[in-house]
């Protein structure tokens, strides 16, 4: 038996995951962080110091009646692979691993959290074949709208280069911020979703593109001038969604026409809407990971700190 630890402290999810590389089996735990009703997020330090408070929990109840015995760590260290790429909250997830392979003496690994959003979205969606040649991907969450280029990587498996993405508000944000300003629970993405469905006759909006790239900031100001209005909020919801399906849908067009017929991947937390599902499936295929592989989920990261041990 050879079991990888996966640790990944994002901006509101506490996570952690073993991974069997006799069985495939993936074990995964992960609470979100607490985040005050009416409020749009955390503070840094407050979403440091919810991490530090949860970690132990997290791995208490991953352990719970497994005696399994750990050969590698791995965690997310940091959001992209771009220079300058920083957030503290993943302090707590790679300090920890760093801890903890001092202790087990364990080699420790560190990954990107974008690369490990597009590792679980290949190890859910059952093609992890894809990671040795080129592909494409999104990576749409809440602090992100990425349209990337993955290559091969010898020493982290995968690389990922920006290629598209928002200019301003990511698609995660608007889902946020317009299901708090309906009155919803943050984060309010599978809530949102429900509202949405309770809509019919919304027309899909256009899309701002500038090539590859998309503007979404607009959208957030058109909800609040409806909710103004009085328009019902399921029809606002439903807009919301449907401005973020335009955009995606334009940028992967924009893609396919860049760079041809490559494989196609849809990852992160906004890819688990059942509504832009249906509809880039219908209209470009691609694949995509069950829910509990596109929210945020240190899944990836332990797939991977077992891929290049």
């Amino acid at each position: 038996m050879s079991c990888f630890l996966g640790l990944d402290t994002s901006n509101y999810t506490t996570s952690a995951a073993l991974y069997d590389t006799e069985t495939g089996q993936m074990i995964q735990v992960k609470r979100l962080l607490p985040v005050r009703q009416g409020e749009r997020g955390l503070r840094q330090s407050d979403a440091l110091f919810h991490h530090v408070r949860q970690l132990p929990d997290i791995l208490e109840a991953l352990y719970a009646g497994e005696e399994l015995p750990v050969d590698g760590i791995a965690a997310s260290d940091r959001p992209r692979e771009a220079e300058g790429s920083y957030m503290p909250c993943f302090l707590a997830g790679s300090g920890a691993a760093r801890q903890l392979g001092t202790a087990l003496h364990r080699p420790v690994r560190f990954f990107t959290h974008q690369q490990g959003h597009v590792a679980a979205a290949l190890f859910g969606a059952g093609c992890t074949e894809w990671a040795g040649a080129p592909f494409l991907a999104f990576h749409v969450s809440g602090g992100t709208t990425d349209a990337l280029l993955v290559r091969p990587d010898r020493e982290r498996l995968l690389t990922c280069e920006t290629v598209g993405g928002s200019l301003d508000l990511k698609a995660g944000q608007l889902i946020d911020r317009v299901g708090v300003m309906l009155g919803l629970s943050f984060p309010a993405g599978p809530a949102l979703e429900a509202l949405a469905a309770g809509a019919d006759g919304v027309k899909e909006p256009r899309a701002v593109l500038r090539g590859s790239d998309c503007h979404l900031s607009g959208v957030e100001n058109q909800c609040r001038t409806m909710l103004d209005k009085g328009v019902p909020p399921a029809e606002i919801a439903r807009f919301c969604l449907l401005s973020v399906l335009a955009a995606i849908d334009g940028m992967t067009a924009a893609l396919r026409r860049t760079y041809g017929p490559l494989p196609l991947l849809y990852a992160g937390g906004v890819m688990a809407n059942r509504l832009l599902r249906a509809e880039l499936e219908k209209r470009h295929g691609g694949r995509f990971a069950p829910p509990e592989y596109s929210a945020d989920n240190a899944a990836g990261i332990a797939w991977l700190g077992a891929m290049t041990a």
